[in-house]
């Protein structure tokens, strides 16, 4: 592990020039103690690596040094020939490219390691659709990586979520796939949103150059975005008692609900979990379909809801 982490480094310091410390550790999981130490095992076995302290300061190969080790390990391989997002692959026009690329990469190996990719290959299958999601258009996401690309000004038209049309000028920073639905990520009016591809009803790219926030990183802000969008949705927690069986399946069940907590098995072997539902109208209509596979605990209110609406059903069928 340590030899294959230490070519990471120098490949890292290679591509990116100065990294420091912090980010070493960052996009190799381990500790800053771990990156130094590192440092030091480089510097002993004549890897030249060389650190300037300060503002932009950080760890870097001395300027002539080139390392033309490029070798990946087994578990790298297989990733690498795991089944590709094909259709978010296909809306950016690349996957055909990609897949010459990895015909050209498996070409390369040794028979042992062609043999673990296909291995791989034929076992794990990446499905980015979704169940309960529909597809969606996605006809100006061309013009949009287009601009992104290029790092150009589009003015769109953009549909919202009331269906009203509104023109923005904004400067395209990046596209997110989530699921099957694209997003632009862009900079408009001195803030960053996000614009749902599928509602874009026209987009122009003009010749004027966007501008881009230095310190911008879309996975960052991405992660953040959503974490925000999931905190302001409205809450309403049930802690439910629910059977064995039903506990496997739940997940599945539940639509935008989300399980919180779940808790050991009991005597009878059923599990305590806490739900959080958007409405407490949502969590009656769920919790009352499972039946007798679940049981409400509190809140209390729940509970006579669910009695409630159970005897509204029995009563609906006697009248019929």
């Amino acid at each position: 592990m340590r030899a294959d982490r230490l070519l990471s480094i120098m490949l890292l310091l290679q591509a990116h020039r100065r990294l420091t410390a912090a980010e070493l550790a960052r996009r190799l999981e381990v500790s800053e103690r771990t990156i130094h130490r590192d440092m030091e095992a480089l510097g002993s076995s004549g890897i030249p690596v060389t650190a300037e302290r300060g503002s932009g300061g950080g760890w870097s190969l001395l300027e002539p040094y080139q390392t033309t080790l490029t070798g990946l390990n087994e578990a790298e391989i297989q990733t690498l020939f795991l089944t590709r997002p094909a259709r978010l692959l296909s809306d950016l026009g690349l996957n055909q490219a990609a897949e010459a690329a990895l015909i050209k990469l498996f070409s390369t190996l040794p028979p042992v390691q062609r043999q673990g990719a296909e291995y791989a290959r034929q076992r794990i299958y990446i499905d980015t659709t979704g169940w309960r999601q529909p597809e969606e258009s996605a006809t100006w996401l061309p013009t949009l990586q287009e601009a992104v690309w290029e790092e150009r000004q589009v003015r769109l038209t953009y549909r919202r979520n009331d269906n009203v049309e509104v023109e923005r000028t904004v400067d395209p920073l990046g596209l997110v796939a989530r699921g099957n639905v694209w997003y632009l990520v862009a900079g408009v009016a001195g803030e960053i949103r996000s614009y749902r591809v599928s509602r874009v009803v026209e987009a122009a790219p003009s010749e004027t150059r966007c501008q881009r926030p230095p310190d911008f990183n879309l996975e960052a802000y991405w992660k953040a975005s959503a974490s925000q969008f999931q905190a302001s949705l409205p809450a309403y927690r049930v802690t439910v008692r629910v059977a064995p069986d039903l506990l496997k399946r739940l997940a599945f069940s539940l639509r935008f609900a989300r399980i919180e907590e779940t808790g050991q098995p009991g005597e009878d072997g059923w599990i305590k979990v806490v739900i959080r539902f958007q409405t407490a109208q949502e969590a009656c209509e769920h919790l009352l379909g499972f039946g007798t596979l679940a049981e409400v605990v509190e809140p209390l209110e729940m509970r006579e809801r669910i009695v409630s609406a159970a005897k509204q059903v029995l009563e609906f069928y006697k009248g019929r």
